[in-house]
């Protein structure tokens, strides 16, 4: 078994947090009991109004505070790299609701990158105690028993799951992500997808590590799900290298609506009517997304999660 103190010494945590409130502070307890030197650990907090940086330097932590305006899914975690990672051959990174399970997770996923061809590797999320069936479904959907080292040869059998990655829990081999460029700043979300397909197509590897475990979880609604997958559409809409050489996400989604109408079948038949609302409602948004370019800022703003997004100059270019 790994030495997690010792393997982590290699590596920088980083951690965007803002208003992470009770799930933060659980989080935080157990990265101080599993990270010997809590300073391996950087926070970069975007404007928390609920104490959630106030957490982090009473845990130990390194804390870097920015402009919640400024925040963006790769820049900023591409800033982090640049300002913490000097002198480190990986970063990991987590949410700020993703809670670690287990003492060995860290130096499990970390484990991952014994093979010199795997560049990024991320771990294993389960559904948080108290989830409902939706969420549970998601997360078990999304993240399987058994592990996985994934190459570009993989794209005719797995699709679009071929370069599937989670910067909840997720890390990078630092020279690999520099060759690839590093984390875009042009993109509403999937920094990490972005990367995965540059790495395969690099012909590095993404290694899955079904025992390097995380609790993470959402409790959407119909209208926060349809948001969500309208950041998806426009996600798939700016990286057309995912779809031209790993296929469509209709597959993808067709193979999810049956997985969940059996699981709802056995777990909570009374929600059986609502899986084809949830997922209609989330295939509409998708396919505005999609077609984000012929919408006024303005309703994409009001169709998104990120609205952040939409409010700054990052919309320009994503337009362009």
């Amino acid at each position: 078994m790994l030495d997690v103190d010792t393997t982590v010494n290699c590596a920088r945590i980083i951690i965007p947090v803002r208003n992470g409130g009770a799930r933060w502070r659980e989080a935080a307890a157990v990265l101080r009991e599993t990270v010997a030197e809590p300073a391996l650990v950087a926070v970069v907090d975007s404007g928390s109004s609920d104490g959630s940086d106030r957490v982090a330097v009473e845990s130990g932590f390194e804390v870097e505070r920015i402009d919640p305006l400024s925040f963006n899914h790769g820049r900023t975690r591409q800033m982090a790299v640049d300002r913490f990672c000097e002198g480190r051959e990986f970063a990991i990174f987590l949410t700020h609701d993703a809670v670690l399970e287990g003492h060995e997770s860290l130096g499990e996923l970390l484990a991952a990158f014994r093979d010199p061809a795997v560049g990024a590797a991320y771990g294993r999320q389960l559904p948080h105690r108290q989830a409902g069936p939706f969420e549970a479904h998601m997360v078990l959907f999304n993240y399987g028993t058994i592990s996985e080292t994934r190459s570009l040869a993989d794209a005719p059998r797995l699709g679009i799951k071929a370069a599937y990655i989670s910067n909840s829990f997720g890390a990078y081999r630092l020279s690999a992500l520099r060759a690839c460029g590093g984390f875009p700043s042009h993109l509403i979300l999937g920094e990490d997808t972005s990367v995965a397909v540059k790495m395969l197509l690099s012909r590095w590897k993404v290694r899955y590590c079904a025992e390097a475990l995380v609790r993470h979880s959402h409790a959407y609604t119909i209208a926060q799900e349809t948001q969500r997958y309208f950041d998806f559409g426009v996600l798939h809409s700016q990286l057309p290298e995912l779809m031209r050489n790993f296929g469509a996400a209709e597959g993808e989604g067709a193979r999810f609506v049956a997985s969940e109408l059996r699981y709802m079948r056995a777990h909570a038949p009374h929600l059986l009517p609502l899986v084809l609302i949830r997922n209609s409602a989330k295939y509409a948004g998708y396919r505005l997304g999609r077609n984000f370019k012929r919408l006024p800022r303005q309703l994409c703003r009001r169709l998104s999660m990120t609205k952040v997004f939409w409010s700054c100059e990052d919309a320009e270019c994503a337009a362009s």
